[in-house]
């Protein structure tokens, strides 16, 4: 089963639209999941209509219309595993810790907020995820997404893909 992992998506503030890259793993996705701060409905409308299936919640940016559609949390059992999405987790500093007390029912984490790519493992095994933002780096060096596999109930191939600068190369 093939994952696209993506937050921070802020169209059309921080983009006109979703990268080409990201859009064309989208279609290759059998599942899609998305940690908040889309901004605006067509960006939902659209993954909703092209995903095989969508997982996905509010972020902070995300007005009453959107947080009418989506959860603060979602969760969901793909290939054996639990997901768990939410969009903020806190400070960098003790988030597994903070989180594994807060999921303790959960296999992997799917977060946003900070813009900024993680990949760790909190004590008693719970992954956390966070795919940076394809359309808004921040002070990170790229935009980024996150693609991933999930096989015999486990996560593999977790891949951080930078985007090229608008209207760039790819990057390497």
């Amino acid at each position: 089963m093939r994952l696209l992992l993506i937050s921070d998506t802020h169209v059309p503030k921080r983009a006109r639209h979703l990268p080409a890259e990201l859009l064309a793993e989208l279609d290759k996705a059998d599942v899609v999941i998305h940690a908040g701060d889309w901004v605006d409905e067509a960006t939902l409308d659209l993954l909703e209509a092209r995903a095989a299936r969508l997982v996905a919640v509010y972020g902070n940016n995300d007005g009453p219309a959107l947080r009418a559609r989506l959860p603060e949390v979602a969760r969901a059992e793909v290939g054996g595993l639990r997901f768990g999405v939410v969009h903020e987790t806190g400070p960098a500093a003790g988030r597994e810790a903070r989180c594994a007390a807060r999921f303790p029912d959960l296999d992997v984490l799917v977060f946003g907020h900070s813009h900024i790519p993680w990949d760790t493992l909190a004590t008693g095994g719970l992954r956390l995820l966070n795919p940076g933002s394809p359309t808004d780096r921040r002070r990170q060096p790229h935009c980024t997404f996150m693609t991933a596999r999930v096989a015999e109930g486990r996560l593999t191939d977790v891949r951080l893909h930078r985007l090229p600068p608008r209207g760039g190369r790819p990057s390497t």
